[in-house]
């Protein structure tokens, strides 16, 4: 019987920590600022992603993730020379709290204002997030922008 139980309960676990395998998380951030946009196609179409525009002259890639109950997650990415620029607009709660509960530690509380969270991770990035309200308005769903901008010392490898 206990064994049965155990069974359930690491098939269940097991489940709730899928449900997240699409979103972006940290550690995936530091994965596509160190690497190239060939190496970010490739990952972010494993993940689920799909792309929906690929500009070679503006070295730009937009990615969409559409996931039920209406919430999606889009990702830009724009390389200026070496180094590699985030823009990810969701509105989806649970790809906000995986990014913010990572970061919450490194907040610049000089820097933020009312509008703007602005959180600068020690030879990484610095990130910038905006919540607004959805439109149509609803009290449950928020808009959230994060802007993820590398420092000059990350460099994509080729």
């Amino acid at each position: 019987m206990k064994a049965i139980i155990l069974f359930i309960t690491l098939i269940g676990s097991a489940g709730l920590c899928f449900g997240q395998a699409n979103l972006i998380s940290y550690e995936d951030m530091k994965y596509l600022l160190h690497n190239n946009l060939e190496h970010a196609d490739t990952f972010l179409m494993s993940k689920g992603y799909t792309l929906k525009l690929k500009n070679e002259k503006k070295k730009t890639r937009e990615y969409t993730l559409s996931i039920k109950g209406g919430t999606h997650v889009d990702l830009t990415l724009r390389a200026d020379g070496k180094r590699l620029f985030m823009d990810l607009e969701t509105n989806e709660i649970g790809q906000y709290n995986l990014i913010n509960n990572s970061i919450s530690q490194y907040i610049n509380k000089s820097s933020s204002t009312p509008e703007v969270q602005t959180y600068v991770v020690k030879d990484l990035c610095s990130i910038y997030i905006t919540v607004n309200d959805a439109m149509p308005y609803d009290p449950l769903k928020r808009d959230y922008d994060m802007q993820i901008v590398a420092d000059k010392n990350v460099t994509a490898y080729n």
